[in-house]
């Protein structure tokens, strides 16, 4: 293989398939990425066995072949290359390949790319494009619940599927739940409910950063794969049974505080310096149209903060972990942030001023 590429190019592509590569591998081929170069073209695959990415881009392609190489290593090579550099990349005596950028030449190891796993994808059932725009906004408004309790495995990722002429993105740890939907996209009719795993929704997210076009996305009972442009991902999907998380959203709170989500936020924020390493715990007295955040921490002091709220009801007081608070408010994009509430046992409901799709379930804590 020999092979001339702009630097740019060569950097888009490997820094999308090579952040699937793990650092640290008990198979030495998992490390590399999977080189193929024909007719002006040159492929990338990475893969850590559950997640696979390839990507394409153009190259001048003198000697057309297929080698693998350290993915990493050949990332960190491209990014520190000058800008509008051109790069050549030759194999030499079918055991090193020759990296060269004007004066810089590098060598670097290679395994036979006939080792190298193919992830098998076939028997997709269903498949639809969407924006990226929409499967962005799913991703960012949930991914945050996603839970990294390895024991219950089928919280660890989430949980897509076609509901009531929507397409739904649930995710939860237990403590919190965020729920986001947009309208079904054609061809996703049926679709069963599947748990994307935490790393994939981690690698879909970051190929579609910088994307505003469509993205095809097809699913089978075990795997499921997004198509972007020149770049693919396809994934195992988790063998689990997703909660019935519709039991813990609450529908009879009828307690209503609006407040101002950025005020509400930094005053968090602040009495949350005091609170427990360990619970972040932080206290919510409401009477009307007032709230103080109460933090009482035997080992570090105390703290409190008063709030003009919009509030009515009757005075309730109701403790939650902070940072579940400040996660919640990152997701609020209206000035105003709902909060919905039944009693200091009860779960609360909380919901956007602006976004009409989306809600989040906080569980409460002792106080």
């Amino acid at each position: 293989m020999k092979i001339a590429i702009e630097r740019a190019d060569l950097l888009k592509a490997l820094g999308h398939v090579q952040s699937v590569v793990e650092r640290r591998n008990t198979i030495p081929i998992l490390s590399n990425v999977l080189m193929s170069a024909q007719d002006g073209k040159l492929h990338f695959v990475a893969t850590d066995l559950d997640i696979e990415i390839s990507e394409s881009t153009s190259a001048s392609v003198d000697a057309p072949g297929d080698i693998t190489a350290p993915a990493h290593t050949l990332y960190d090579i491209a990014r520190k290359l000058p800008d509008g550099a051109q790069v050549s990349l030759k194999i030499n005596n079918e055991e090193r390949l020759d990296v060269d950028a004007g004066r810089a030449h590098f060598t670097l190891p290679l395994l036979p790319s006939g080792d190298f796993p193919k992830m098998t994808a076939d028997g997709f059932t269903h498949e639809f494009d969407m924006s990226a725009a929409d499967l962005r906004r799913l991703i960012d408004k949930t991914k945050f619940a996603i839970s990294t309790e390895e024991t219950r495995y089928y919280l660890n990722g989430i949980y897509v599927h076609a509901h009531d002429g929507v397409l739904r993105a649930v995710a939860t740890d237990g403590h919190r739940l965020a729920l986001s939907e947009t309208a079904l996209p054609n061809g996703a009719a049926g679709l069963p409910g599947v748990i994307i795993p935490r790393k994939t929704v981690a690698e879909v997210r970051r190929l579609i950063d910088s994307s505003d076009g469509d993205v095809t996305i097809s699913v089978s009972d075990a795997k499921i794969r997004f198509t972007l442009g020149d770049a693919v991902l396809t994934s195992k999907l988790i063998d689990g049974t997703f909660p019935d998380y519709e039991r813990v959203i609450p529908r009879n709170n009828d307690r209503e505080l609006v407040i101002d989500n950025k005020v509400f936020a930094d005053a968090v924020d602040r009495v949350a310096t005091i609170s427990a390493e360990k619970s972040r715990s932080i206290k919510l007295s409401l009477s009307q149209d007032s709230l103080s955040l109460v933090v009482n921490n035997p080992e570090s002091g105390n703290a409190h903060e008063d709030l003009m709220v919009d509030y009515g009801d009757e005075p309730i007081e109701i403790g939650f972990n902070a940072k579940y608070l400040l996660d919640v408010a990152g997701q609020i994009e209206g000035r105003d942030a709902t909060f919905m509430l039944d009693g200091p046992a009860s779960p609360a409901l909380v919901r956007d001023s602006e976004d009409k799709d989306s809600l989040f379930v906080l569980m409460p804590l002792r106080v």
